[in-house]
């Protein structure tokens, strides 16, 4: 290491991967069934029960608030069941492990996350017309991608 500069310290901080994990979108007929409105009405429920959840404080405490960020995620969900990239077009690349950076993120709190999604897709057959042949193939889509969003242990 004649004349190169050592280095000063060692990283010992585990760093996240910063790609999304490995797994397959949901399926295109989720858009086809349900359009953009579906989407946008299922993710304001889910919404609804984030915001009567034991993790409501990482979501907005006002009505419009949640509503508005539950449309705002609608966006991306719309891009990634098959439908146009509305996300992106408005806000641009989703970078979501980024975007959820500001909140600590435990996977307690993915639990309770997906079991907000639980309640809302038990009865998204019926409500949205969720396409019932692509509820599980979904639900391996969340379980996977909340994985990553955990920033935080305990």
């Amino acid at each position: 290491m004649d004349g190169e500069a050592k280095p000063r310290y060692v990283r010992t901080m585990p760093t996240p991967d910063p790609l999304p994990p490995v797994t397959a979108f949901p399926r295109p007929e989720i858009f086809a069934a349900l359009g953009a409105e579906g989407i946008r009405n299922l993710l304001r429920r889910v919404y609804v029960e984030l915001g009567q959840s034991s993790i409501a404080s990482l979501f907005p405490s006002e009505p419009e608030a949640l509503q508005a960020a539950a449309d705002k995620s609608s966006l991306f969900f719309v891009g990634i069941c098959g439908g146009p990239p509305l996300y992106e077009k408005k806000y641009g690349p989703p970078r979501m492990r980024l975007r959820h950076q500001p909140f600590a993120i435990t996977d307690e709190a993915r639990l309770v996350w997906l079991g907000c999604w639980e309640e809302v897709l038990k009865t998204a057959p019926e409500t949205e017309g969720f396409p019932r042949e692509h509820l599980d193939t979904f639900r391996e889509y969340l379980t996977t991608f909340s994985r990553w969003m955990v920033n935080k242990e305990g």
